[in-house]
């Protein structure tokens, strides 16, 4: 295994850094409130970064992500990139991608997913009816990925809708632990276009589509949560170095220095089995026990550091105003959105007992 990223991954991060560090600010976020960043979205696509994606594999999205993490950015990215722009790229077939890819890399069509399946979505003759309690960026899509209880995924449009769909489709808005524009998705009848081939009839990586699409998030989402926690800790490291208690810097207190130094090992766990599993991914090598490693460490690992940055910042940390505070809200909701510690977990262990675990 080789993480060295190549000269067009860290061309691509180094670039995404400095979009972030530039946009990305306290002041602007405090601005947008609850919604996505639209100059940031455009400033991204204009540097051709969704784009990018095709070129640079799913490590290079980690690496972009990480990024994003670091000052919590509200754009739709992550999702866009593993629902949409992989998606599409690895699955749909050449009339979906000649159609919709050029709207993914310049950012005019948004994609986000209705995942992991739940089993509450149906098809039938190309309708779908279902409700999905809540889906990340579904307010600032224009399509959504469903998968449906056979796991075919459909992409079903959101924006704009002709008067046949404008009851078949609703999108009610959902506030969730951290701010991303998020939605309850509610299906009946609303028509959908099925992403490549049918389930069966799949050739491929074992599981299809839906395997590999989740796969993706996962390690994507994982990546996310590794620049979450950096972020976090680098605010910690800040704060405890110039903050004196007792006369002396509360950094060189013995009982700061263990937490600071357990959420730094917890971040880089989390760090690395994001890049083992893009890398294992984009070598074509069997990636879905790797991307749940990942998802777990995200998930577990995740929210002890966050939860450190927030202590070591003593009764700051409880400012709801505070940039570390928006770190903790972020490596929350990562952490449910990957489906928690013990479901991660027991889905892992599911793995190793059917002796498919590579």
């Amino acid at each position: 295994m080789d993480f060295t990223p190549t000269e067009e991954q860290e061309a691509a991060r180094e670039l995404a850094g400095r979009i972030f560090a530039d946009l990305a600010t306290h002041e602007r976020l405090r601005a947008v409130g609850t919604g996505t960043d639209a100059e940031l979205w455009k400033a991204l696509c204009a540097a051709g970064l969704p784009g990018a994606v095709e070129e640079t594999g799913l490590l290079g999205l980690v690496l972009l992500l990480e990024e994003q993490g670091r000052v919590t950015a509200q754009v739709p990215f992550a999702a866009s990139c593993a629902y949409g722009i992989l998606a599409v790229g690895r699955h749909g077939t050449d009339e979906q991608r000649t159609r919709l890819l050029p709207g993914l890399r310049d950012g005019t069509t948004v994609v986000t997913g209705a995942f992991p399946a739940s089993g509450t979505v149906s098809a039938h003759d190309g309708r779908l009816s279902g409700t999905v309690d809540w889906v990340p960026w579904l307010r600032d899509a224009t399509h959504v990925l469903v998968p449906d209880e056979d796991r075919d995924l459909w992409l079903v449009p959101l924006v704009p809708l002709g008067p046949t769909e404008e009851d078949a489709v609703r999108v009610d808005p959902v506030e969730l632990t951290a701010p991303w524009s998020a939605g309850r998705l509610v299906l009946d009848g609303a028509a959908g276009e099925r992403l490549g081939r049918r389930c069966g009839e799949r050739a491929g990586a074992s599981g299809g589509a839906y395997e590999d699409v989740l796969a993706v998030a996962r390690i994507a989402f994982a990546g996310l949560q590794a620049g979450v926690c950096a972020g976090s800790l680098a605010r910690a490291v800040e704060h405890t170095s110039v903050r004196e208690q007792f006369g002396r810097p509360l950094s060189t207190h013995q009982a700061v220095q263990l937490r600071a130094a357990d959420a730094h090992m917890d971040t880089e766990a989390i760090r690395v089995t994001a890049y083992e599993a893009a890398w294992r991914f984009d070598e074509g090598l069997d990636a879905g026990g790797a991307a749940l490693t990942a998802a777990w460490w995200a998930s577990e690992a995740g929210k002890r550091v966050v939860h450190a940055g927030q202590h070591l910042h003593g009764g700051t940390g409880a400012d709801l105003d505070h940039p570390v505070h928006r770190h903790f809200l972020w490596g929350r909701q990562l952490d449910a959105y990957l489906g928690g510690g013990t479901e991660l977990l027991a889905e892992l262990g599911a793995l190793l007992a059917e002796g498919d675990l590579s």
